[in-house]
């Protein structure tokens, strides 16, 4: 049975399952999720799947992305963050390149391949080792939800100045910042990151932040249909979206539960958006 929870500190409910993704979305109405994000499994054979071929594991996204197809807003968005497939004898496939056909097949548009940069992880020693995923954008047409305002972050030169021209002598960046691009440099979820919880390839909040606040507005859906311990639910719930979730391990919706309820008691500790990534170089690592 789907849990349902009020939250205390006046933030928008949660729905959170322990449940397939395909039987929760057959029970959802058409259209109603203005963003939904998720990080699928990628079939390297983490504790939570079954690896399978890369002919069965595609027919599987295909089937989910079906459904996310359906639910999803007239003017939402879909992100899709992935990694790389690796086979057992070590020949890596870009999951976003097999992924975008299924996508383009439901005539969806892509509107940007995001760069999430991270600066640890697996160490290689065959290969160079990995230290970028992509998220793909896509929306349902041209008539989209977008707000740059929210993401925009300081710029680089904040007194630049024209030198010419009828706006000499003005600032030329934007009082809000600047738009960040479509290559984001984010800490992964490790050992000591602040959010680290018991799931092994968990999503940092603020990533998730970022398309919350750009892609929607305040009472919007936002849904995960492969929720791990709820970290996008978090980002919805923290900026006033209604949030849902599912995931077939028990263990890990406990989690997501958990969290939820320290989010609504003031006591979930998160990475700050606007925290400068740890630099070892400078004063107290560039922290403020």
């Amino acid at each position: 049975m789907a849990l349902e929870l009020a939250l205390e500190l006046d933030l928008p409910e949660a729905f959170l399952e322990c449940v397939d993704n395909k039987q929760l979305m057959s029970r959802l109405a058409d259209g109603m999720m203005k963003l939904i994000v998720t990080s699928p499994p990628y079939n390297i054979g983490k504790a939570y799947e079954q690896r399978q071929s890369l002919e069965l594991y595609l027919e599987e996204q295909s089937r989910v992305i079906t459904e996310c197809v359906r639910l999803l807003h007239h003017q939402g968005s879909i992100c899709w963050q992935v990694g790389n497939h690796v086979s057992k004898d070590g020949e890596v496939f870009p999951l976003d390149i097999l992924l975008y056909p299924i996508f383009k097949h439901y005539g969806l548009q892509l509107r940007n391949r995001i760069i999430w940069h991270f600066e640890h992880g697996l160490h290689c020693s065959k290969r160079l080792s990995g230290r970028y995923e992509t998220i793909l954008w896509f929306t349902k047409g041209d008539d989209y939800t977008f707000n740059l305002d929210p993401i925009r972050v300081p710029p680089k030169y904040p007194n630049k100045k024209y030198f010419k021209g009828p706006k000499v002598g003005l600032r030329s960046c934007n009082p809000l910042g600047k738009n960040p691009g479509d290559v984001w440099i984010i800490p992964n979820v490790k050992a000591n990151h602040v959010e680290k919880t018991i799931h092994p390839c968990q999503f940092p909040v603020e990533l998730v932040e970022r398309l919350v606040l750009s892609m929607t507005d305040p009472g919007d859906k936002v849904f995960d249909p492969y929720m791990g311990v709820g970290s996008t639910v978090i980002a919805a719930l923290k900026h006033g979206r209604v949030g849902y979730g599912c995931d077939i391990e028990q263990k890990y919706v406990d989690v997501a539960w958990q969290r939820v309820e320290q989010l609504r008691r003031g006591t979930l500790r998160t990475r700050p958006m606007d925290r400068p990534v740890y630099d070892p170089s400078v004063p107290n690592g560039g922290q403020r």
